[in-house]
């Protein structure tokens, strides 16, 4: 394969038709409507995550006063993804409800992510030229990413500048500034995006011929990512005093206790995510492909290959498989892609006019199909659930918290998201997210109750079982009475007075 060398060759413009972009367009339009009419007939229109509100009113907050700030007035770090949050005050500015915005920014991103890996497809595989973009089909209806553009978050932005630097070393480019400052760029999205530097720095060393080649493109490369790396580190500096998100340290010492289970725990949550849909369909089509990729030397698949796996290692040491995977999902397009490579590989190998071969292909290309669409349905269903749980537990209690708790009081908390977006109120954050100085001890219920009364706190907002210490004897103000989280196994938020020393 000949290294490509235009942005237009890269991004594939003229492989699909208006016809194919059509298709995909309406098919991403469906997925995601399909979705939200479902939560807004079950119950109601909503995130299903409290994290989403923390994004919203970040993004209202530089909207409206101009100012990086949860609460107003006090600049933090709390926000992991500075570049998401700046995308969606742009609802704000334009007037618009943060859903309308937000889920449209989502659809977008879907939609941008299936008609590149479908035209990725047809690049690399010339005989996929069928009328049917099966490829893009698959992204836009895939559950997890589905589930992504529906979230608030930026996982959905994450795995497409993932997918796209990837595709273009599958590609051979040698736009090595432009890799580079794609790397750089995904810092603002998540901090884990400097992970990126990793295939860069692997295609550089192994794909090309000569030392003197190699150095420079390295320096393009990291030239290219410095540009938005080192403003990134400065403007973290500047807002919250670390050089990584308040979120980035928080979260590692949340789960501080999970990080000693046991590996082959965690290796199991993991595969579990990743596989729960089309993915273990298509587990070994992308057997296939590596294998193929060691045996032709093919750096810019290998390299995807490895950071994958180096991805997925990373987090599953770091952090817990939770939410459905959503750490993880920025590696499914791509793992999901390299799959079906493998497909088409061994289509092409197993060309024979014997039977076994072609009743093979047919079972496989349906069992992908027919998974894809099943796990749709499900996912449809589990994403209604976690908006229940979220606006029934979280954003009632926020607006109850708005109008019933005097504007002076201030509030401790576990999750600041919605009670930041929908109140006023001063809010001590016991999860370090806009509260770094808790991190040290944010697990440690005693200490909390030491850092409380210091602070001065008037109420304590709490599932009862997350905090059993503080919340021990203590008589609640507020209670949602919702059944969704009695019904998951957990409990209902409540609102309590905190006593004080």
């Amino acid at each position: 394969m000949k290294p490509l060398s235009s942005m237009s060759t890269l991004l594939d413009k003229k492989l699909m038709d208006r016809r194919t972009w059509l298709i995909l367009a309406l098919a991403t339009l469906v997925s995601i409507s399909a979705w939200l009419a479902f939560s807004a007939i079950s119950y109601r229109i909503g995130f299903p995550l409290d994290d989403s509100w923390i994004h919203q009113t970040f993004a209202r907050n530089l909207a409206l006063r101009g100012e990086w700030s949860f609460i107003p007035g006090q600049p933090s770090g709390g926000s992991t993804a500075p570049l998401w949050s700046a995308l969606l005050s742009i609802g704000f500015l334009l007037h618009l409800s943060p859903f309308i915005w937000t889920f449209f920014l989502g659809g977008l991103l879907l939609f941008s992510l299936a008609s590149y890996a479908e035209a990725s497809m047809r690049t690399l595989v010339t005989e996929y030229r069928g009328v049917i973009p099966w490829v893009g089909l698959l992204v836009a209806f895939e559950w997890h990413l589905v589930w992504a553009s529906a979230s608030g978050m930026e996982t959905i932005m994450h795995a497409l500048i993932a997918f796209i630097l990837l595709m273009f070393l599958i590609k051979k480019t040698s736009h090595w500034l432009i890799l580079g400052s794609l790397a750089g760029l995904s810092v603002w999205v998540r901090p884990d995006g400097i992970t990126f530097l990793g295939p860069i720095i692997f295609m550089v060393l192994f794909s090309l011929p000569d030392w003197k080649t190699r150095l420079r493109a390295l320096f393009s490369a990291v030239f290219g990512f410095a540009i938005f790396f080192l403003p990134y580190l400065v403007f973290n500096l500047v807002v919250g005093g670390t050089a990584f998100p308040t979120t980035f340290y928080a979260k590692q010492a949340e789960y501080s206790n999970w990080q000693v289970s046991l590996i082959l725990q965690r290796i199991g949550e993991g595969a579990l995510q990743l596989f729960t849909g089309p993915g273990i369909v298509l587990l070994p089509g992308a057997l296939i492909t590596a294998w193929w990729a060691i045996r032709k030397r093919n750096w810019g698949f290998i390299a995807a290959v490895l950071w994958i796996i180096g991805y997925i290692g990373i987090y599953l040491f770091r952090l817990p498989a939770y939410q459905h995977g959503r750490y993880l999902m920025p590696v499914m397009p791509i793992y999901f892609f390299i799959g079906l490579y493998g497909f088409y590989l061994a289509h092409l190998k197993l060309n024979s006019k014997k039977r076994v071969w072609g009743l093979i292909k047919v079972a496989w290309g349906s069992a992908v199909a027919f998974i894809c669409i099943a796990f749709w349905f499900l996912g449809m269903q589990s994403y209604t659930q976690d908006v229940r749980l979220i606006e029934s537990e979280m954003v009632d209690t926020a607006k109850w918290v708005a109008t019933h708790i005097p504007g002076d009081a201030l509030v401790a908390t576990h999750d600041i998201g919605a009670l930041g977006y929908f109140g006023d109120h001063e809010l001590v954050d016991m999860a370090g997210l806009i509260s770094p100085e808790v991190i040290p001890f944010l697990r440690n219920e005693a200490a909390l109750a030491d850092y409380l009364d210091s602070k001065g706190v008037t109420y304590l907002v709490t599932f009862p079982d997350f905090y059993p210490l503080l919340t021990s004897g203590l008589q609640p103000v507020f209670s949602t009475g919702a059944p969704f989280a009695p019904a998951q196994g957990g409990t209902n938020l409540a609102v309590y007075r905190w006593p004080g020393p």
